[in-house]
C-alpha cells in the first residue's frame, strides 16, 4: 500500500477537497490509505472553544458555532442535496461535540482538549469520503481510533505498537482508498488520544510500518523540503534527497516539515517517503530515504522562535555538577519543558526551552530554591546544519548572539532581534 497524508492547508476549504481528488486522479488511488487532518485552521479554533469551556465563558457556544459555520460552507459547496447522508453524518459529530461539552465531569485539561480537538478530524475525513464517494470513488472510512491504542499521556500519547501492529494488519482492506483522521488514537478505556501538534504525518508512519506499505507521501503547499523555511530566509532551495539520519537530525533540532516522530519508524523498515506538491503533484519533490545525506549538499537552516533561555548558577558559587544536572533535567521533564539547547560551565548551566503547556513560571519557582536564575523570553534559537562561514554571519546579522554553540557539523545561536 502506499500511504498518503494531507494536512489542514490542503483540505482548508471545497477547492482544497476537489483538489484532493484531482492529485488522486493524477497519482493513483487504489491500495491506498489517505491519512487527513482538520480542515485548515479548525485545531486553533476547537483551542478556543476549549478555553471557553474552562472559563465558563459565555462565547462557548458561538465559538462552537464558529466551528460549524465554517464546516456547514464547506458542505454547501461541495454537495448539492442538503438532505445528503454527509449532512447527517457531520451533524451527528457536532451533537456528539455538544453533549460532551454539556456533560464531561473531568477537570483535567488536557483529556478534555483531546476530547474536543478530536472533531476537527473525524470531521475532515466523514466531509473527504463523502466527497471522494460522490465522485465515483469507493471509499472506507475508518475510525483510527480502533486502530491505534496508546496510553493515556493526553496530548502527547505513546503508542502502544503491539496493540496497534495487530488491529492494523488484522482489519485494513486493501485494494480499495481508505480514508483516516491523523493526529489522534485511543487509550485502554477507549478515550480519544492525541499524538502531540502536527502528529498527523506520525499516523502515516505508524500505518506504513505496520502494513510494510511501499511509501508514504506527504503532500503540502511546498514543492518538497526546502534548505530553509522561506518565510524567514531569501532564496530557499529544494531538496531533491534527504537520508534517514539527516532528515532525524532536521526533525530533531525543528524543521516543521517533517514530524520529530514520523522517521523512525520509516527507517526500521527503509520505507521512502516524500514529500511532494499537491500544487503540482507530478513534480518529483523531495525522498527522505537511504543512500547521501543530502542532494544538494548545502547548509540547511532552521529557526524556533519564541523560545526561552535559562540560566542557572549556584547560589554559593559552587560547581555544577552530575547531580545538579540531574536534578535540572528531572524538573524540566517533570513541566514538560522541550529542550533544545543545553551548556554548562564550572558554575553555570543554560538551557534553551519551548515552553508548549505554559509551566514556565512553575518551574521558575522550583529551581529559585535551589539556583539564582536568569533568564530571555521570547528569543530565537537558529540551527546551522552543515553550517560554513558565510552562513553563520547571515544569520548573525542584525541580532544579539546570546548563546553560541558550534559542533562538527551543527552550528546553534540563541539571538534576539537589535532594535
Amino acid at each position: 500500500m502506499r500511504i498518503f497524508k494531507f494536512g489542514g492547508a490542503s483540505v482548508k476549504d471545497a477547492a482544497g477537497i476537489k483538489n484532493v481528488h484531482d492529485v488522486l486522479q493524477k497519482v493513483g488511488y487504489e491500495d491506498v490509505m489517505l491519512v487527513v487532518s482538520a480542515m485548515g485552521k479548525t485545531t486553533n479554533a476547537l483551542e478556543v472553544v476549549i478555553k471557553n469551556y474552562f472559563e465558563k465563558s459565555p462565547a462557548l457556544q458561538a465559538s462552537v458555532q464558529e466551528v460549524i459555520k465554517y464546516h456547514n460552507q464547506i458542505l454547501i459547496d461541495l454537495f448539492d442535496d442538503e438532505k445528503s447522508s454527509v449532512f447527517v453524518d457531520v451533524n451527528a459529530l457536532f451533537a456528539d461535540l455538544n453533549y460532551f461539552l454539556n456533560h464531561n465531569k473531568s477537570p483535567n485539561y488536557n483529556f478534555v482538549y483531546d476530547q474536543i480537538v478530536s472533531y476537527g478530524e473525524l470531521i475532515s475525513s466523514t466531509i473527504l469520503s463523502h466527497y471522494m464517494t460522490l465522485m465515483g470513488i469507493e471509499t472506507n472510512w475508518i475510525d483510527v481510533r480502533n486502530f491505534i491504542k496508546t496510553d493515556s499521556n493526553y496530548r502527547d500519547a505513546n503508542v502502544d505498537w503491539e496493540r496497534t501492529k495487530k488491529n492494523i494488519s488484522k482489519k485494513i482492506q486493501q485494494k480499495t482508498l481508505n480514508i483516516t483522521q491523523g493526529f489522534l488514537g485511543s487509550d485502554e478505556n477507549n478515550f480519544t488520544t492525541t499524538l502531540g501538534r502536527e502528529g498527523s504525518d506520525y499516523t502515516a508512519a505508524i500505518f506504513a510500518y505496520c502494513l510494510n506499505a511501499k511509501s508514504v507521501t506527504i503532500w503540502k503547499d511546498v514543492p518538497g523540503v526546502m534548505n530553509a523555511d522561506p518565510r524567514y530566509f531569501e532564496n530557499a532551495t529544494l531538496l531533491n534527497q534527504i537520508s534517514y539520519r539527516e532528515a532525524i537530525e532536521l526533525a530533531f533540532y525543528g524543521a516543521t516539515v517533517i514530524h520529530p516522530k514520523t522517521l523512525q519508524p520509516l527507517q526500521k523498515k527503509e520505507i521512502p517517503l516524500f514529500v511532494k506538491s499537491f500544487i503540482n503533484p507530478n513534480l518529483p519533490g523531495t525522498s527522505v530515504a537511504k543512500g547521501a545525506d543530502l542532494s544538494p549538499n548545502l547548509p540547511c537552516f532552521i529557526v524556533k522562535k519564541e523560545q526561552l533561555l535559562i540560566s542557572l548558577s549556584s547560589i554559593d558559587f559552587s560547581f555544577i555538577m552530575e547531580e545538579n544536572i540531574s536534578e535540572i533535567f528531572a524538573l524540566l521533564h517533570q513541566f514538560k519543558m522541550k529542550v533544545s539547547l543545553i551548556q554548562n560551565s564550572a558554575i553555570s548551566f543554560s538551557v534553551c526551552i519551548e515552553d508548549k503547556f505554559g509551566n514556565f513560571d512553575a518551574l521558575k519557582n522550583t529551581l529559585s530554591k535551589k539556583f539564582k536564575v536568569s533568564y530571555n523570553e521570547n528569543v530565537s534559537l537558529y540551527t546551522i546544519r552543515h553550517f560554513d562561514e558565510k552562513a553563520a554571519k547571515m544569520v548573525e546579522k542584525n541580532k544579539t548572539v546570546l548563546l553560541k554553540q558550534v559542533s562538527r557539523e551543527t552550528m546553534q545561536l540563541v539571538t534576539k532581534e537589535d532594535n
